[in-house]
């Protein structure tokens, strides 16, 4: 019997990710690469870590491989813990056979022992594909000030987002009077971010409820949260109004790696007041070489630049060779951009090759139908052969022969 914990949390990472497409093919979505040197997981469990929440369940199901090797023994997070510390949860074998994680819900459900182990008030349950810094040591203040049965961290969006998400009405105190689920016109702009704190005992009920209940989708959202606030149990919203991204589509993923070139955007992961910690070994310095021209971009440690790269974000051990240029792009690492090609508003995936004069993506000024327009993606491993020409809006999964174009 572990010892009695005041807050545990629990990490949803085990969604496939597929609006990602091929980036996550064979990783999960937690997993994909961010920012240079962090994985998108990193950002919830460097959370938990400055949060003083130090006993972490991450729920793994599609595609874990990576996802568990990087977690490992959770090191790199401060969570190698004798009590406590990180768990990976993926769905095992019972009495009654193997059932995979049919919803958010579920996957709680199919591990309160785990969570009983701990015997907690409370438990924090996080997605594994946002990025942002949150004190979830504040969150939990606040919920037990307003004696909740559920606080739903909240997020003020731009009314022309707001149908992407579940919204909140909330009264002056922060009680939630009403729920929206993604509705075509909102009459709400308070978004969930799909950060919540529970009181256990309350959550427990709910969960074993919700299995029993013919049906049901299993989902937080959908399900359990409704349910809850029919049943008239007190719950809150709590007010955040710093960063925060969902990275679920490769436009969002794009747009999140480039926000950190941004000075008007807030988020600063050199700030060392709340850092946000990552499993990288030490990497040699990266190299710039005098044809080199570089602007505005973060270039991470081992690469190799003899080329041009403008507000780009480039991984470890990329190289760019002479004549190359690279613009507005995500390089992931170990890919080459060889000598004389040309990558805009493209997202290159680990180990990729793109040979000499090959064209990826294209300037949105360029692009004849806007609407079709959108950033070009190239799979791990793949080679676009020279002078192959890749159009805005594709994702390319396998080698493009020379001089082909797409």
């Amino acid at each position: 019997m572990a010892r009695k914990t005041e807050c545990i949390a629990m990490l949803l990472a085990g969604g496939q990710g597929s609006r990602l497409g091929i980036l996550t093919k064979n990783i999960a979505k937690p997993a994909v690469p961010y920012g240079g040197k962090y994985r998108i997981i990193d950002f919830p469990l460097s959370n938990c870590t400055n949060s003083g929440i130090y006993t972490v369940g991450v729920l793994t199901q599609y595609q874990p491989l990576e996802l568990n090797d990087y977690i490992g023994n959770g090191q790199a997070w401060d969570l190698d813990r004798n009590e406590g510390g990180v768990h990976i949860l993926s769905p095992y074998q019972q009495i009654k056979g193997t059932e995979w994680y049919k919803g958010t819900a579920n996957a709680i459900y199919q591990n309160i022992n785990f969570i009983d182990r701990y015997d907690p008030e409370y438990v924090a349950i996080l997605s594994g594909d946002h990025i942002y810094k949150m004190d979830y040591a504040k969150m939990l203040d606040f919920h037990k000030e307003k004696d909740a049965a559920c606080t739903i961290a909240m997020l003020e969006v731009p009314w022309e987002e707001a149908s992407r998400f579940g919204l909140m009405f909330v009264n002056d105190d922060g009680e939630i009077t009403a729920f929206e689920e993604k509705p075509k016109v909102p009459k709400s702009n308070k978004a969930s971010m799909g950060v919540y704190i529970f009181t256990w005992k309350k959550l427990r009920e709910y969960l074993i409820a919700d299995e029993n209940t013919p049906g049901s989708s299993n989902d937080f959202g959908k399900n359990v949260i409704p349910a809850m606030h029919e049943a008239g149990e007190r719950m809150f919203a709590y007010r955040f109004d710093g960063y925060w991204k969902d990275v679920g589509t490769i436009d969002s993923l794009w747009e999140a790696n480039l926000d950190l070139l941004n000075p008007k955007v807030n988020i600063d992961l050199s700030d060392t007041s709340w850092p946000i910690y990552c499993k990288n070994s030490a990497l040699a310095p990266h190299f710039a070489s005098k044809n080199s021209a570089i602007q505005n971009s973060m270039i991470s440690g081992g690469c190799m630049i003899d080329g041009k790269v403008d507000y780009s974000v480039l991984f470890s051990n990329v190289t760019v060779e002479k004549g190359a240029q690279v613009e507005y792009s995500i390089v992931m690492p170990g890919a080459t951009i060889k000598s004389g090609a040309k990558v805009k508003y493209a997202m290159i995936a680990e180990n990729a090759v793109i040979e000499e004069n090959a064209v990826v993506g294209e300037d949105p000024e360029e692009c004849t139908d806007l609407e079709k327009w959108g950033v070009a993606v190239i799979g791990a491993d793949v080679t676009i052969g020279k002078k192959a020409k890749i159009s805005a809006n594709l994702m390319i999964d396998e080698n493009v022969k020379e001089g082909e174009v797409k």
